[in-house]
């Protein structure tokens, strides 16, 4: 499965924040977007899926004024640590679980993430992905958690921001 979400993300600390543009007045008449992630969250019976998740819960304001209104989606503020990792060309690596919850973000290159539901997705520049398959437990091939690699020649860069917070189970799509 292929996704294309339109507009890139903008991290504000922990919080999610999309940036559409300025515009001031012109903007606020216009109905507030929907931006989707795919989040890898774990069921009761720690098998991992991916499933693609709304967030509605934008409003227009501005981040720091005088600057223009865009539409901003706050998530619960807390902790993080932002990585950057680069996958060699080629790369892919084995069944494993995150290793704290954290939102992973391609820069350049196209990445997949394989959950144990057999859930395949792709993700390319600026496309979000929330990891959280931290409580998963061994199928009978002995998976655990996802497989992940990189999609066609070249490198993989990533944007990786781990949160300081406790991984949960059967709660698909908790950040809105």
């Amino acid at each position: 499965m292929r996704s294309r979400f339109g507009a890139g993300p903008f991290l504000v600390g922990c919080g999610l924040a999309v940036v559409l543009g300025g515009g001031g007045a012109a903007r606020a008449r216009e109905p507030a977007p929907v931006f989707s992630y795919w989040h890898n969250w774990t069921d009761d019976h720690g098998v991992s899926h991916m499933t693609r998740c709304p967030v509605r819960s934008f409003d227009l304001k501005s981040m720091s004024p005088p600057a223009d209104p865009q539409w901003q989606a706050r998530q619960p503020p807390g902790q993080a640590q932002v990585l950057f990792t680069v996958q060699p060309d080629g790369w892919k690596g084995s069944w494993h679980e995150d290793p704290k919850v954290q939102w992973i973000i391609p820069l350049s290159g196209t990445w997949f993430v394989e959950a144990m539901d057999g859930t395949r997705v792709e993700l390319g520049p600026g496309e979000v992905s929330l990891g959280e398959d931290l409580n998963t437990r061994p199928d009978a091939q002995g998976h655990k958690g996802h497989l992940s690699g990189n999609v066609g020649p070249g490198p993989v860069t990533l944007m990786v921001v781990q949160l300081e917070e406790q991984a949960t189970v059967n709660q698909p799509c908790r950040f809105k």
